[in-house]
């Protein structure tokens, strides 16, 4: 699947959860916000109707008061709408702030705020308030409460400041609702990386084969053509031509083989089945030897400047050498027409410090950051061959792994057009007893 595929799922995928997240939480407050309403509306009126049977206590004895008639059964109004009025004809008016301070005594026993405005309005004018007018962003008011049977005046109540209220409620849902989305959100953000991965190891396998084909058909196409010449008879009578051809099926096959065995050895390594068979090794001589196969073996000049003030390493001799002729071999590769390889030896209280320099072509900082990762020369393939360079990335992956076994670590640094440098850590047997080397 390619990458803007999956750019396009993971961002449908997100829009789909957060829109259902949305659509959840608003119908989640819309179901909150009628309860709170119905509940404060409910209070409201019993505030109404105990401020009502206040002024009808207060009024002389055998004071009759309208009340619902027959007309009205069916009408599904509140009793005191029925009595006001009668009690305005009796000189006794609605007290708002008697309804406020009954009202609010409601409130705080419900556990709702108690700040709040209650209007009288008449024709969908306020001709009479008490308290604070809202400020929140969220709003909440009871319904309308009639105080005339034909609704032309109406009591209601809106609270300042309800934010509390609506978190209170929904902080549970609020809370469940955002580790959800977070929960989700993870898993397909982790799916996404997953396809990503297979993605990129796909393509990691296409680019390595296309590579490993590239790379190997060369000394392939040398054997077959040694086998032909050596098969045609026609250098039965040049000996020293036949030779020469022998030797040069032999580095082929050398070469070939050790690119087989690399892989080997990394796949061992990984896995951890390889064991380092650790021991004073003289550096001096793989040096020199490697030095002497390098000068031979190149086809450009090379020109070693050895310096080693640590003469011993602690670690596997072999691997060791295959280190070193990787980051040789390396130099060399991505070289100008001449070489010049830096090879220096010190040691450090708890590690001996081996370090090869080039002045070749450099490397640029953002593939320093992946030059160590298994098969990157075949993942970045148009890289690695714009100097005609061979293998197929495993020469760096491999070296990093063996320091790696070795318990040691490998950094590099370099500057294009100028030089790279590679500094290797090898950890001493005994960091507490340093010796002259």
């Amino acid at each position: 699947m390619k990458t803007y595929y999956i750019r396009f799922i993971t961002i449908l995928g997100l829009s789909i959860v957060l829109l259902v997240q949305l659509v959840w939480l608003v119908n989640s407050y819309n179901f909150v916000k009628d309860e709170l309403k119905i509940k404060s509306t409910n209070m409201l009126e019993q505030a109404i109707m105990e401020e009502t049977f206040s002024r009808l206590q207060n009024l002389p004895v055998g004071t009759k008061v309208q009340s619902r008639t027959e007309e009205d059964k069916n009408r599904n109004l509140p009793e005191f709408v029925y009595m006001q009025e009668s009690l305005e004809q009796l000189k006794s008016p609605i007290i708002l702030d008697s309804i406020n301070h009954i009202y609010k005594q409601l409130l705080l026993k419900n556990n709702y705020p108690s700040e709040c405005m209650i209007s009288i309005s008449k024709n969908d004018t306020i001709i009479q308030h008490i308290g604070n007018k809202p400020y929140s962003l969220f709003s909440l008011q009871t319904g309308k409460v009639p105080l005339r049977k034909d609704y032309s005046i109406v009591i209601q109540a809106q609270f300042v400041n309800p934010n509390n209220l609506f978190f209170g409620k929904m902080g549970i849902l609020l809370v469940s609702t955002t580790l959800l989305l977070i929960f989700v959100v993870f898993c397909i953000i982790y799916q996404v990386r997953i396809i990503s991965k297979i993605n990129k190891i796909s393509q990691i396998r296409e680019d390595f084969s296309y590579a490993m084909v590239h790379d190997m058909k060369t000394p392939l196409s040398t054997i077959m053509m040694v086998q032909d010449m050596l098969e045609s008879g026609k250098l039965d009578t040049r000996p020293e031509i036949k030779n020469k051809y022998m030797s040069i099926a032999k580095s082929e096959t050398d070469h070939l083989f050790a690119l087989t065995n690399k892989i080997l050895t990394i796949s061992k390594l990984e896995n951890h089945k390889l064991e380092m068979n650790k021991t004073e090794v003289e550096l001096t001589p793989i040096i020199e030897k490697l030095t002497e196969k390098f000068k031979a073996k190149a086809q450009k000049p090379v020109n070693f400047i050895i310096s080693l003030q640590a003469k011993t390493a602690y670690a596997d001799n072999d691997y060791v050498s295959e280190v070193l002729s990787n980051l040789i071999d390396n130099a060399i590769k991505y070289s100008k027409e001449s070489v010049e390889i830096h090879i220096t030896t010190e040691e450090s209280e708890r590690y001996t410090i081996l370090k090869v320099r080039d002045n070749g072509l450099g490397i640029s900082e953002a593939d320093q950051k992946v030059i160590f990762q298994k098969y990157e020369r075949a993942a970045a393939a148009k890289r690695s061959r714009r100097n005609g360079a061979s293998g197929f990335g495993l020469g760096l992956n491999f070296v990093d792994q063996v320091i790696k076994a070795h318990e040691g670590r490998i950094f590099v640094n370099s500057t294009e057009g100028e030089f790279t440098e590679f500094t290797i850590y090898f950890p001493l047997e005994n960091p507490n007893n340093i010796h002259n080397r």
